[in-house]
């Protein structure tokens, strides 16, 4: 475990070409670097069966939709983060990574399952009461075009911004549903940062995700023990 400002993000990319995931995560590289990360790099989910590697991250970045791994890789992953590693994603990268994998889903706290309607106009609400997170401190609802995701999600999140299913290209039976699009958790002593914007570069690079992004990998990375959790 690294200690004040030397610390390890570890950024792993991979999956579908159509997130971009390479172009994504390059996005935040350098602001990774500019907030004392040493930045490790891997393109697949075999580094998560490496203790060394997992135990001295503070903070992984995972960037991978439809990604397969192995029970081991898996429970590398949830146990690095038990320990206090954080963990955080974007989009198809984090929530729709993994999906038959019950015990991935239940680290993150939501797994993708539709996108009605595909790329439309919607807006992004801070969720009453956590308007002062560090996380969405400041930034007022948005309006974004982009894929809406409708997610099986877990109740035991601290959800910090929502979106509401009423595009009338929707089916109507989802109509006034309340999804999540920004959320946070605990795992044992890690933390987990979970975004569903970001199916492109251009959606990371709107103003308000990009901001609410970077926050939110700073977020999840390991805390000292005096700064305790939020």
């Amino acid at each position: 475990m690294s200690t004040g400002e030397n610390r390890n993000a570890l950024v792993v990319w991979g999956g579908w070409d159509g997130h971009e995931p390479e172009r994504a995560v390059a996005l935040f590289l350098p602001f990774l670097a500019e907030s004392g990360f040493t930045v490790r790099v891997e393109t697949s989910f075999e580094v998560y069966t490496d203790e060394e590697v997992m135990g001295a991250a503070d903070l992984i970045v995972q960037c991978v939709t439809d990604g397969k791994a192995t029970g081991e890789q898996v429970g590398g992953l949830v146990r690095a983060v038990a320990a206090g590693t954080g963990l955080a994603g974007w989009h198809g990268g984090l929530v729709d990574s993994l999906r038959a994998d019950t015990d991935y889903q239940f680290l993150t706290g939501g797994q993708f399952v539709a996108h009605p309607g595909d790329i439309i106009d919607y807006t992004v609400e801070i969720a009453p009461g956590h308007q002062d997170h560090p996380i969405v401190a400041g930034i007022g609802d948005f309006t974004v075009t982009t894929e809406q995701y409708y997610l099986h999600f877990d109740p035991a999140n601290q959800v910090l911004a929502t979106t509401t299913f009423t595009h009338p290209t929707q089916p109507p039976e989802v109509t006034g549903a309340v999804m999540p699009v920004v959320w946070t958790r605990r795992w044992g002593h890690g933390r987990v940062f979970a975004s569903t914007l970001g199916h492109s570069v251009a959606d990371l690079e709107v103003p308000q995700v990009n901001e609410i992004t970077r926050r939110g990998l700073v977020w999840a990375a390991r805390q000292e023990p005096e700064q305790g959790a939020r």
